[in-house]
């Protein structure tokens, strides 16, 4: 927890005595990987979320790229992603070879937009990275229906989007792979690691052979029946997310409360706040993300901020403009202008689930200094 006159970090996770608790019970059991804890923790994930099954990993950029082995990419494929999100959206393709392909997002939702991947799409094309970004649903029918009438695979990127929903049923839920990542910053923590779910009992057997170097749940120890990876979650991590999610409804309340607290004190200042949910889209709060009015020279005011102890950061870069991208495919600017724009004037405030409310009216007093 920060006090009011502290420096303020950007975010905390929520660990208590009960999370300690859990991680020694493992510790004092000498089975610190491949034993219950694992397995509990999906059953649990799974429970939480409404999937039928749930494979945990090491983190969500391992979830990521075990879910384009799924998809079957390879090398001289095509996969479309969102310009705007984490590196390992586009990553993830890299590691098989193909070759990642940016559709522009929306301005309003900062997701993929849909007529964009359709644009996208060519005979290479064999799959479409979905990404919730800052946890809000992208536009999941829309993107399966593109996805359905080209034949492409769907995999969702809701690493930062525990807990949301679109069009009432959680995300994770609705059949297709979806992989979720537990980095300090997230929802629930487990340290490093992820979680890929599906609908498919096959997908699932598959994720549990891969990400456990290729092992077969039939075969006796040491053979392997496919090519596959170290991206196990070792059990010490597990039992840190087993406490996690059995205070998920209440991390998630939280972040709520903290959110709606800032769109009252950021109101009537010269930028965006984050998007409302409607009907389908219910966010859940990853990250408090302003969108700073065009001309404001968003960098000065991170430093600003920075100098009064309050820790901020521009979020997002655009991917297909960091420096090994356009050094390896030749991509520059224009490339996508919404996100270009959206980066150039995004920051992140601090933001978790505890996060005092004197804190924030710092941060909101600091903001309202720097802007004017």
């Amino acid at each position: 927890m920060t006090t009011a006159t502290g420096a303020i970090g950007l975010s905390a996770p929520w660990i208590d005595e009960r999370d300690e608790e859990l991680v020694l019970e493992v510790l004092r059991s000498g089975r610190l990987s491949l034993g219950p804890a694992g397995p509990r923790f999906e059953e649990m994930l799974a429970e939480a979320i409404g999937a039928p099954h749930c494979a945990a990993v090491s983190s969500g950029t391992a979830g990521l790229h075990l879910c384009m082995r799924l998809a079957g990419v390879g090398p001289g494929d095509e996969v479309i992603t969102s310009p705007y999100s984490f590196v390992a959206s586009a990553n993830c393709a890299i590691y098989e070879g193909a070759t990642p392909v940016f559709a522009d997002i929306a301005p309003d939702t900062l997701n993929l937009d849909p007529a964009a991947v359709e644009a996208a799409v060519t005979p290479r094309t064999r799959a479409v990275v979905a990404v919730d970004i800052f946890g809000y649903p992208c536009e999941l029918d829309e993107l399966r229906a593109v996805c359905d009438r080209h034949g492409l695979a769907l995999v969702e990127d809701a690493c930062e989007a525990l807990g949301a929903r679109y069009k009432g049923r959680l995300l994770g839920s609705h059949g297709h792979p979806a992989t979720f990542a537990f980095y300090p910053n997230k929802q629930i923590t487990t340290g490093e690691g992820g979680a890929v779910t599906t609908g498919s009992a096959e997908e699932h057997e598959l994720l549990v052979s891969m990400r456990n170097q290729g092992r077969l749940e039939t075969s006796s120890w040491l053979q392997h029946g496919r090519l596959g990876y170290n991206y196990r979650l070792d059990d010490v991590s597990a039992a840190l997310g087993i406490g996690q999610l059995e205070k998920l409804d209440q991390i998630l309340a939280g972040r709520r409360e903290v959110a709606a607290r800032y769109g009252e004190l950021l109101a009537g200042l010269e930028l965006e706040t984050p998007l409302a949910d409607d009907a389908d889209h219910e966010r859940s709060w990853f990250v408090y993300v302003v969108k700073l009015a065009r001309g404001v020279d968003r960098d000065a005011v991170i430093r600003r901020l920075g100098a009064d102890g309050i820790a901020c950061a521009p979020y997002l870069p655009s991917i297909h403009l960091q420096s090994y991208m356009r050094e390896r495919f030749g991509f520059a600017e224009g490339l996508c202008p919404v996100s270009e724009d959206a980066s150039r004037r995004t920051m992140a405030i601090p933001f978790h689930a505890r996060l005092p409310r004197e804190d924030q009216e710092r941060v909101a007093d600091a903001l309202r200094s720097a802007l004017q």
